[in-house]
């Protein structure tokens, strides 16, 4: 569901939620929705986060960029939801995941949504480009049953180009993961979400440097890595552009045919991964 409009801000109120937003007690968020069979096992209560570092061309989210494109929620009122859906979470093994926009751009309120289900024992996962990694603390870490780790791109600069950041942090952020249970701790379980769009990630040896890269995180912890889940490109987010007044520059990409998907997919599992 859409969250309504906002009451007007007064100074003072800005104040209170930003310093309630500081402890985690308030986040920023677009919308919410409950799922079956996408963003992990189950039927999932979906949190989208606003807020994202990143500027991905291919973005389908391009309405909740920024902080301000969200709604203020405590975060009982999630907690609440995720109460009420506790049969059905229970019933099919399902459960929490943090979505955006990028979660890590607001780690207080994810970690006190995490804490939370944990606490009710729910299942939870993060949706995240590992870009602000470096952002989830240990005790995240542990709060975290699944990271679904969207890695855009192999290779340094057409990661740059899709998405005007860099690949390092991503990197890094995988293999912090592969490495976590090493030590006999927690480990969660990681999703690798592949985009594959015609002429911007499609070419082989891009491909081929995200395969080698996840085939690593596999090596570093046998079974860090359980699933590789290559998405076609689509246009369904472009009319969210126009909507907002900016320019869409895959306006004349087309989907990926099924012979170019399957192709990237063997890629994947000529390393031995899992792929759908």
């Amino acid at each position: 569901m859409t969250l309504q409009a906002p009451a007007p801000v007064t100074a003072t109120l800005r104040s209170q939620r930003l310093a309630a937003m500081r402890s985690g007690e308030l986040g920023s968020v677009h919308s919410w929705e409950l799922v079956t069979a996408v963003d992990g096992p189950g039927a999932r209560l979906t949190v989208f986060l606003s807020g994202c570092p990143l500027r991905c061309l291919y973005c389908h989210n391009p309405d909740m960029l920024e902080l301000k494109d969200g709604e203020p929620v405590v975060a009982e009122q999630i907690l609440a939801r995720v109460r009420r859906y506790l049969p059905v979470f229970r019933a099919t093994g399902g459960g929490l995941t943090l979505s955006g926009g990028e979660v890590l751009m607001q780690p207080a309120f994810a970690a006190r949504l995490l804490r939370g289900a944990k606490e009710l024992g729910v299942h939870t996962a993060l949706d995240t480009s590992g870009f602000l990694g470096a952002d989830l603390t240990d005790g995240m870490l542990a709060d975290t049953d699944l990271v679904l780790l969207d890695v855009k791109s192999g290779d340094p600069d057409t990661y740059r180009r899709v998405t005007g950041g860099e690949l390092a942090p991503t990197l890094a952020f995988g293999r912090r993961l592969a490495r976590a249970g090493l030590a006999g701790g927690h480990a969660p379980e990681v999703w690798v979400r592949f985009v594959l769009v015609p002429d911007l990630t499609d070419d082989a040896d891009n491909v081929e440097r995200v395969a080698a890269y996840v085939a690593e995180l596999n090596e570093i912890r046998p079974g860090t890595v359980t699933r590789v889940e290559v998405l076609p490109f689509h246009q369904m987010g472009r009319y969210k552009w126009a909507a907002l007044g900016r320019t869409y520059e895959l306006e004349a990409t087309r989907p990926p045919s099924a012979e170019l998907t399957e192709r990237v997919r063997d890629q994947f599992r000529a390393h031995g991964l899992t792929t759908y």
